[in-house]
């Protein structure tokens, strides 16, 4: 796991800002850099603070030089220059060093892992390809060079990328299928450079770094608390590539730009998860039981590693069948050792899952790290939470998250598994009832319909309103906004926000993505390649590589996930249950207790009480430097939303956490409105 930057440009490339680039985001990998510059006279490979020593090592044509302080100034132009920070985990040798080459046509820098590495390596090595390394990036490159764009396809991991082909003249850059793995670009107002980078920040080391708002995103941030849903970030001019896509720009034969580029890269979709069908069982037991087997296979893979690994336990059903399935790996293979695991905990029994996580300890073979994030160091962190995120981020959960990694890392660990991803593919968030109801209605099942409406109100205590609620954001998407007024939903109103002022329209973003689903598939499509995931995979990243830890999801397992997607609704929400094909597929290996959960409680911290109680001057004072931050655009009507949440007049609203959060992201980036 590791951070990438790269320039290419229609003129010379100045050096600094690539290692200023490089050396805004040490914190993806500080145990080895590298540049790779490109001038008329070949490639040239040059080291850093950070870059171990190779006397060890023979003869490698990505092996640098000189160091690239002595590369500031009078040296030979190149208009193309790649840089690298890489965090060991697989092959901890100086041969595993980036940027790397193969067969001195193609440059590498790469941030991620392909798990089933061994077995790509093992198909080229029949092809006749040769290996210096043990690491999965030489196997990419190999694999560029067999199959081209289609290696993509063979891959099962997470991945950034960026590979410059000096025969063709290719600059290939390249995303993962879910998004795991983050890349941001910008292009200059010219249109005459192009910048790349694994992390925002990494632009603000340019010269004509200028950040400002982009308008519609911050809008559907503020009022919906969405973010991450398209290309756009919220800062103006800068885009992501989006998952599943890559881009290929021809160069010109000094690695140059050949045209101006527009502030969009022209991209192509290489994996469409629509589109993605499969066999599945029509027996409900026969498709557990197959769930179970690519389930335990994607953790396998994932489990492969050079360095010391844990697992993330919330007591919920995702990471406890993570932390099961890891201990069922280590007693196949005879390894006796605890596995470490880590949790966030709260002194509010309401947002507190110490019950659940001492089921899962109990019942396997583990050593268990606690921790309890504070509503106090919420705020003194604040201001290098919304650095280290990038963006503003729309809960304090994103904060208990950072507060396990910092954890992780401080006992020695350096490899976590997480579960993110399986709510989204096996409908396990309550909003995936409303879905259900809304395609029983839509098929005039009325039979069905009454029956499942009545297990909500037993499992759930769902009543007559909430039951509306679901029905009517689905079937009708248009009458949400009534209907939310009634209930005195925060975010149904617009009194405190002016979206015209801040150049935005005012619309329900969630419409246009599909998450007002007429199914549970639609839902799951939805929630996967925009509405939810990639907000979480996000702060994931972001929150594990501020501490140097590479976070591995195995329910985003490629396999798993087409599985799950064309498996019968009913397979994974059916009478008020959720995630039905997971809890069959785990009997026996996971708790019962856990497994018969019907509660939902995400990853939560104890915001509302913090709120509410002895910090709620500090979230007074925060929303004021906000709203004074953002102008007119945020109107003083929030401060009565939130006095009105303090007083217990109106529930709890997550949008006075979105506005301060808003509020230190301009702050701290220094960002016009």
């Amino acid at each position: 796991m590791c951070g990438i930057v790269g320039i290419v440009q229609s003129n010379p490339v100045d050096l600094r800002h690539v290692a200023d680039m490089a050396d805004l985001i040490r914190h993806r990998g500080p145990d080895d850099e590298g540049i790779v510059v490109f001038p008329a006279q070949g490639p040239v490979c040059l080291a850093g603070d950070d870059t171990p020593s190779f006397d060890q090592v023979g003869a490698l044509p990505y092996r640098p030089v000189a160091h690239r302080r002595e590369w500031f100034a009078d040296r030979p132009a190149t208009y193309l220059a790649m840089g690298h920070r890489r965090l060991s985990i697989v092959d901890l040798s100086p041969l595993g060093h980036q940027p790397m080459s193969y067969q001195d046509r193609y440059w590498i820098v790469y941030n991620g892992e392909v798990f089933n590495y061994v077995e790509l390596r093992e198909e080229l090595t029949r092809y006749g390809y040769r290996f210096r390394s043990h690491s999965d990036t030489e196997v990419l490159l190999a694999g560029y060079d067999r199959w081209g764009a289609g290696l993509l396809d063979r891959c099962n991991g997470m991945w950034s990328m960026a590979i410059y082909d000096r025969e063709k003249h290719t600059l290939f850059l390249a995303r993962d299928r879910f998004g795991v793995k983050p890349l941001y670009y910008r292009v200059t107002n010219d249109g005459a450079s192009l910048a790349f980078a694994s992390e925002i920040k990494a632009f603000s080391a340019l010269p004509d770094w200028r950040p400002t708002v982009a308008a519609q995103p911050a809008f559907d941030f503020l009022a919906w608390g969405i973010q991450d849903h398209g290309d756009e970030t919220l800062f103006q001019g800068v885009y992501q590539l989006p998952p599943g896509h890559f881009a290929m720009l021809q160069l010109n034969g000094h690695g140059g730009l050949t045209r101006r580029l527009d502030p969009r890269l022209a991209v192509t979709r290489w994996y469409d998860l629509e589109r993605k069908h499969c066999d599945v069982p029509m027996n409900f037991d026969e498709a557990a039981g197959e769930f179970r087997r690519l389930f335990l296979d994607a953790v396998r893979l994932r489990m492969r590693a050079d360095v010391p690994l844990g697992s993330c336990l919330s007591g919920g059903l995702d990471s406890s069948s993570i932390v099961c399935a890891v201990r069922a790996e280590l007693d196949s293979i005879g390894a006796t050792m605890p596995q470490k695991t880590f949790s966030s905990c709260s002194e509010y029994r309401a947002v507190d899952e110490r019950e659940f996580i001492e089921e899962v300890t109990r019942a396997n073979n583990v050593e268990s790290t606690l921790l309890f994030p504070s509503g106090s160091e919420l705020f003194e962190r604040l201001d290098d939470l919304v650095w280290t995120q990038d963006e503003p981020f729309g809960s304090s959960s994103v904060f208990a998250q950072w507060c396990v990694f910092r954890t992780v890392r401080e006992n020695g660990v350096l490899v976590m598994l997480d579960g993110q991803g399986a709510d989204e593919q096996l409908a396990g968030y309550h909003g995936f009832l409303g879905a259900r109801l809304a395609g029983l209605a839509r098929r005039g099942q009325v039979s069905e319909f009454s029956t499942e409406f009545g297990a909500m109100r037993r499992l759930h205590g769902y009543g007559g309103v909430k039951f509306a609620e679901y029905l009517v954001a689905n079937l009708f998407p248009g009458s949400i906004r009534p209907l939310g007024a009634l209930r005195g939903m925060t975010q149904m109103r617009r009194d405190w926000i002016d979206p015209a002022a801040l150049g935005a329209r005012d619309r329900d973003p969630f419409v246009p993505l599909g998450a007002r689903a007429l199914s549970v598939r639609q839902l799951s499509l939805a929630q996967m390649n925009g509405s939810n995931l990639q907000m979480l995979l996000h702060w994931e990243d972001r929150n594990s590589m501020a501490h140097s830890i590479e976070a591995r999801v195995p329910f985003l397992d490629y396999r798993l996930v087409e599985y799950s997607l064309n498996l019968p609704e009913v397979f994974k929400v059916e009478h008020g249950m959720t995630k039905r094909v997971l809890r069959q597929g785990m009997r026996g290996m996971v708790p019962e207790k856990v497994l018969d959960r019907i509660d939902k409680k995400g990853f939560l911290t104890a915001e509302e009480f913090w709120m509410k109680g002895d910090h709620s001057a500090q979230f007074a004072a925060r929303l004021d430097e906000a709203i004074e931050r953002a102008g007119r655009f945020i109107d003083t009507g929030m401060r009565d939303v939130l006095s009105r949440v303090v007083a217990g007049k109106a529930p709890f609203s997550y949008h006075v956490w979105r506005v301060i959060s808003f509020g230190a992201w301009l702050k701290r980036f220094d960002i016009t409105v």
